[in-house]
């Protein structure tokens, strides 16, 4: 006796269940594949998310008081000490801290990017996925962050009484641009983590070093006046040069005006790292399993 089992009007041969290894087959397909894997990025983002403040004491807390920190310092030390001038009618704190967000949005993804291929060195070497995913899930930890930091600067616009004007709503195109001038030099340094560790000890001292090179806690245009046009735009091969000119302008307002000349030459370097970034990693990528 047979029972009656479901099937289909066409037939299912052996060949369907056959996994095809094609020569340049990941090239052609790759980004592809990257949104196939989203589920992937989702899970290893919320992974990062919720280990980042496990078994601390404060908790989300730590993603306020590092900024908020950082801008009474710069604030005593640049606006008081040094005299320097705040951009418009802007509290120097609010121009302060504008500039901190997306520094230390930019900073920390670049220092996690840099770092998750050796942080994930077990997923790596055990499943096959497009490796572009780890790096890239790893910042959306630095972006929350952002995201907790920039409820506070509202707060603090709010007690402050400074209201923005419509050039607030560019911040959503300003962060996916901060995003992107951290990814480009991410990938480079994370390839090159992998087989030279050195470069976990070279990027905090850059880090540092870049915070006091940017014009996090004073205005851009102090650099213009000391140093003239010509060398404000070698500055500006700074790539948060452009960036941060942009977020001040977007919340203070016309009264911090951008430098169209200094933005775009900071928008052809984050282009110009984003491409030498994704086209090293790529290249680098598929000896990965075998190095890490």
């Amino acid at each position: 006796m047979t029972a009656n089992l479901p099937y289909s009007e066409t037939p299912i041969s052996d060949a369907d269940f056959d996994l095809t290894l094609e020569a340049g087959r990941d090239d052609k397909h790759y980004w592809l594949d990257l949104w196939r894997y989203r589920e992937l990025f989702i899970i290893l983002a919320m992974r990062d998310i919720s280990v980042r403040y496990k078994q601390t004491v404060i908790g989300i807390g730590w993603a306020l008081i590092q900024p908020v920190l950082n801008m009474i310092i710069m604030t005593i030390i640049f606006g008081k000490v040094a005299g320097l001038h705040s951009e418009g009618k802007a509290p120097y704190a609010i121009m302060v801290f504008v500039a901190m967000l997306p520094w230390m949005f930019f900073s920390s993804a670049l220092t996690t990017s840099s770092q998750s291929m050796v942080t994930n060195a077990p997923l790596i070497s055990k499943v096959f996925f497009p490796r572009m995913i780890i790096p890239a899930s790893s910042v959306m930890t630095c972006f929350v962050d952002f995201l907790i930091s920039f409820v506070l600067l509202l707060l603090l616009m709010a007690g402050f009484r400074f209201a923005p004007g419509w050039n607030f709503f560019a911040i959503p195109l300003l962060v996916l641009l901060t995003f992107l001038a951290a990814l480009g030099p991410g990938l480079f340094i994370t390839a090159l983590n992998v087989k030279y560790r050195d470069f976990r000890f070279v990027i905090p001292f850059l880090v540092q070093f870049g915070l006091y090179i940017t014009p996090v806690g004073f205005s851009s245009s102090v650099i213009r006046e000391k140093w003239g046009e010509k060398l404000f735009l070698v500055y500006s091969l700074n790539p948060m040069v452009g960036v941060i000119d942009a977020f001040r302008w977007a919340v203070l307002g016309n009264s911090s005006p951008v430098d169209l000349a200094s933005f775009i030459i900071s928008l052809s370097v984050i282009a110009l790292m984003l491409y030498v970034g994704v086209s090293y990693f790529r290249r680098t990528e598929r000896g990965f399993a075998d190095i890490i």
